[in-house]
C-alpha cells in the first residue's frame, strides 16, 4: 500500500476511528444494500404550468392514492379515499375547508390521522430510520417516531398510543400534526425527482415550479432549450434575453418577468410606443388575446412590445452569428435580405413578400446594429435580469443541479437528442478548433454553459453567452434538434413552406432498436438493460403516436403539460415511474384547477401502464447508490483489517 493509500485511510479513521465504529457501519451499509430501491419520478416540459405542476408533485403521478389503496383496499370507499388524499396534497387548505363543513371536526380529525399514520408507516417501510427521522418535522419528531411504530397487536401500548393522539388534539396540535404528517408522506413516496428540461416559456408560473424544486429533497435537471436561453438571459446573453421576453409577450405571461423576477418591462415599452405603437400585424397579438375581437390598451401595448422586441432579436441573434462563423448559420441573417422598397425578402433563390412594411427600428443600410435608444433600452433590461436576485438564485440552482444529460440507474435522461447523420453516425460539431460528437459533444456544450456562468460579470465575454443561444436554436445542439428556427419567417412570410423546421436524423432513427443500442454504448450503459428518456417532442396520442420506442429502449415523456400543445397531443402529459417492481409510465387528463382539488376533491385523473416488470424486488444494491455503498463497504474493510494489523491505530479516546 503506498502512502497516498495510508493518507486516505489515516483520513477515513478519522470518521471510524475504532474497530467497533468501523464494523457497525459496515454491517448498517451492508443492510442498507438489501432494502428495496426508492420510487424515482420523471416529468419533462413543465413550460411554466405551476399549478398542475404542483399538483402532479403532491400526488406524485398517482404513488399516494395507490398507497391509500394498498393500505384500506375495500374497507373505505372511494369518496374516502379521494378526502384522504387531498388531505395529504393540500392538508392546510383541506383542514381549513372541512373545518367549515364537518359537524363534528374534531372527530374528523382523530379519524383522519389514524388512517395517515397507517399510509405513512406504509411509505417509510422501505426506509432506513435513520433516514425517515431527517425526514420529520422537528415538531413531531419524537411523536411520529413512536406511532410510526405502533403495531395492532400491541395490546401492552395501545393505550399509549391512544393517549399520544388524544394529547395532540386536546392541545389543539391536531391541524400542525396532520400537516408533519402529510409532508412526511409526500417526501417519502419519491426518493428522487428527475427533470427533463424546458422548465420556462408559454405558461404563467416557471418561477412558482423552480421555487418548488429548490424546496426537493434530491433532484436532478437535464436543462431544455428553453431553461437555456433563461439561464443565457442570467448570465447576461443578450440574444437569450430577447428570446426570454418576445416568447413571454408571444404567449401574453409576462408575470414570470415582471412579478416573479420584478424585471421592469418600461424600458421595451417607451421604445415600443415610440416606433411601434401603431403596430397592425395580427402575429404580433398575444396567443391568449387572439380571439378577441377587441383588442384594449394593454394588449396594443404588449403587441408594440412584442414587436419592438422581436426586432432587437433579429439584431442581437445577427451579430452573435456574425461573431460565430463555426455556427454556420449566415442562412438565418435575414434582415440584410430584405427589400424595404418592395417589402420582399431573399431567402436562398427565392424571394417572399413580407407581410408587414413596419421596421421602424431597423437602418436599411446597417440593420445588425442597435440605434441608440435601442442599445440603451437593451443595457437597461440586461441590468434587470442580471440584478434580480430571484432569477440569479433560480439560475444558480439551474447549474448546481443541471446539465446536458445524465445517466441514471442504468438510464440515459436527455431533453432532445444525441445529432446524427441520416446514416446514423454522430454528427460532429467543429468550434474553436475542436471537433466533438456523440458524448463529447455534450461535454464540448456543457464547459461553454458553465464558462458562461463563470464569465458572467465580465460584459465582453461572448464565447459561452453565444454558445448558449446557439443551443436554443443552433442545427447541432442536442437540446433544439431542428436544422433551423425559422422564428422570422413564422412572423413575415404567410407562406407556411418556409416555416418548415426539419427535425435531426435522430428523431426518425430513434424508433430503430439499433440506434438506440449505439447511442447507450456511446454513454457506456449497456444496452441489454438500459434505456433512453427523451422529452421536448409532444406525443401526438390523439393522432396514435406512442411514447414507447425502438422496441421500449426509448421512452418520451413530453406528453403536454403545456396547455398550449393540448389539442395536438390529446392528453395533459405523460410523466413516468420507476421503482422496485419496474417502469410504469402515465398519462394524465387536464388539471381544473387547485380550487377544485380542495373542495371537490378533483384528482388528475391519469392511467398507468406497466411498462416493465423486473419479476423480482429491485434492491439498492443494483442501483448507482449500491455501486457506491459497495465501494464504501470495501474500504472500510480495508480500514479494519489496516486496524488488525496495526498499521493504522485506533483512536478509543
Amino acid at each position: 500500500m503506498n502512502d497516498l493509500d495510508l493518507r486516505y485511510f489515516g483520513l477515513l479513521a478519522q470518521k471510524f476511528p475504532t474497530v467497533a465504529a468501523a464494523t457497525t457501519e459496515i454491517i448498517n451499509l451492508q443492510a442498507i444494500l438489501n432494502l428495496p430501491k426508492g420510487s424515482e419520478h420523471f416529468l419533462s416540459d413543465i413550460h411554466g404550468e405551476s399549478e398542475a405542476f404542483s399538483h402532479v408533485m403532491r400526488n406524485a403521478s398517482g404513488i399516494i392514492r395507490k398507497k391509500i389503496d394498498d393500505v384500506f383496499g375495500d374497507t373505505l370507499s372511494q369518496p374516502e379515499k379521494r378526502k384522504l388524499a387531498t388531505l395529504i396534497y393540500y392538508p392546510q387548505e383541506k383542514l381549513k375547508h372541512e373545518a367549515s363543513i364537518q359537524v363534528n371536526f374534531e372527530a374528523w380529525l382523530e379519524e383522519s390521522i389514524y388512517r395517515m399514520i397507517r399510509v405513512a408507516k406504509n411509505i417509510v417501510s422501505k426506509y432506513t430510520r435513520s433516514k425517515v427521522r431527517k425526514a420529520l418535522n422537528p415538531d413531531f419528531q419524537y411523536i411520529i417516531e413512536e406511532l410510526l411504530q405502533e403495531r395492532h397487536n400491541h395490546f401492552n401500548k395501545q393505550k399509549y398510543y391512544q393517549e399520544i393522539v388524544s394529547t395532540i388534539l386536546e392541545l389543539d396540535r391536531g391541524r400542525e400534526f396532520i400537516t408533519a404528517l402529510s409532508e412526511l408522506i409526500r417526501r417519502l413516496a419519491v426518493d428522487r425527482l428527475h427533470i427533463i428540461g424546458d422548465i420556462y416559456d408559454r405558461g404563467p408560473g416557471a418561477e412558482k415550479i423552480m421555487d418548488e424544486l429548490i424546496k426537493h429533497h434530491s433532484v436532478d435537471i437535464q436543462w431544455g432549450n428553453h431553461d437555456m436561453i433563461w439561464m443565457g438571459a442570467a448570465v447576461g446573453s443578450e440574444a437569450c434575453m430577447a428570446n426570454a421576453i418576445r416568447i413571454a409577450l408571444r404567449y401574453g405571461h409576462t408575470n414570470t418577468l415582471e412579478v416573479g423576477y420584478g424585471i421592469n418591462l418600461l424600458p421595451l415599452a417607451t421604445l415600443a410606443l415610440d416606433f411601434y405603437a401603431d403596430e397592425e400585424n395580427p402575429k404580433f397579438t398575444p396567443k391568449n388575446e387572439a380571439k378577441n375581437a377587441y383588442l384594449g390598451r394593454e394588449v396594443r401595448l404588449k403587441r408594440a412590445m412584442h414587436k419592438a422586441i422581436t426586432i432587437l432579436q433579429f439584431k442581437l441573434e445577427g451579430q452573435a452569428i456574425q461573431r460565430n462563423p463555426d455556427f454556420e448559420m449566415e442562412d438565418r441573417l435575414l434582415l440584410d435580405k430584405i427589400n424595404f422598397e418592395n417589402y420582399t425578402v431573399t431567402i436562398g433563390d427565392a424571394v417572399y413578400p413580407l407581410n408587414d412594411g413596419n421596421f421602424s427600428t431597423i437602418d436599411p443600410k446597417n440593420p445588425y446594429e442597435l440605434s441608440e435608444r435601442e442599445a440603451e433600452t437593451i443595457a437597461q433590461l440586461r441590468n434587470a435580469f442580471m440584478k434580480s436576485e430571484k432569477l440569479q438564485k433560480h439560475a444558480r440552482f439551474l447549474f448546481e443541479k443541471g446539465s446536458m444529460y445524465l445517466t441514471y440507474n442504468s438510464n440515459l435522461l436527455l431533453h432532445g437528442c444525441v445529432p446524427l447523420t441520416k446514416e446514423g453516425d454522430f454528427e460532429a460539431f467543429k468550434y474553436n478548433g475542436e471537433v466533438a460528437k456523440g458524448k463529447s459533444l455534450t461535454f464540448l456544450f456543457d464547459k461553454y454553459v458553465r464558462q458562461a456562468y463563470a464569465d458572467k460579470k465580465r460584459p465582453n465575454s461572448h464565447a459561452g453567452r453565444d454558445m448558449m443561444w446557439y443551443l436554443w436554436c443552433g442545427a447541432k445542439s442536442p437540446i433544439f434538434g431542428k436544422d433551423q428556427m425559422t422564428t422570422f419567417e413564422r412572423y413575415f412570410i404567410n407562406d407556411k413552406l418556409t416555416h418548415k423546421e426539419h427535425k435531426n436524423a435522430y428523431f426518425n432513427l430513434r424508433d430503430d432498436e439499433t440506434t438506440c443500442r449505439k447511442i447507450l454504448k456511446e454513454f457506456d450503459l449497456d444496452p441489454d438493460t438500459a434505456h433512453i428518456f427523451n422529452g421536448h417532442v409532444p406525443v401526438a396520442v390523439v393522432a396514435g403516436e406512442n411514447p414507447l420506442k425502438a422496441g421500449g429502449k426509448l421512452l418520451v415523456i413530453d406528453g403536454g403539460f403545456s396547455k398550449a400543445y393540448q389539442s395536438k397531443t390529446g392528453i395533459a402529459g405523460y410523466t413516468l415511474i420507476s421503482n422496485s417492481y419496474g417502469l410504469q409510465l402515465v398519462a394524465h387528463e387536464a388539471f381544473e384547477s387547485r380550487k377544485k382539488a380542495i373542495e371537490e376533491e378533483q384528482d388528475i385523473h391519469s392511467s398507468r401502464t406497466i411498462l416493465e416488470e423486473t419479476g423480482y424486488r429491485i434492491r439498492i444494491k443494483d442501483t448507482d447508490t449500491g455501486v457506491e455503498l459497495t465501494q464504501q463497504i470495501e474500504e472500510l474493510k480495508t480500514l479494519l483489517n489496516l486496524y488488525r494489523e496495526g498499521v493504522v491505530k485506533e483512536h478509543t479516546n
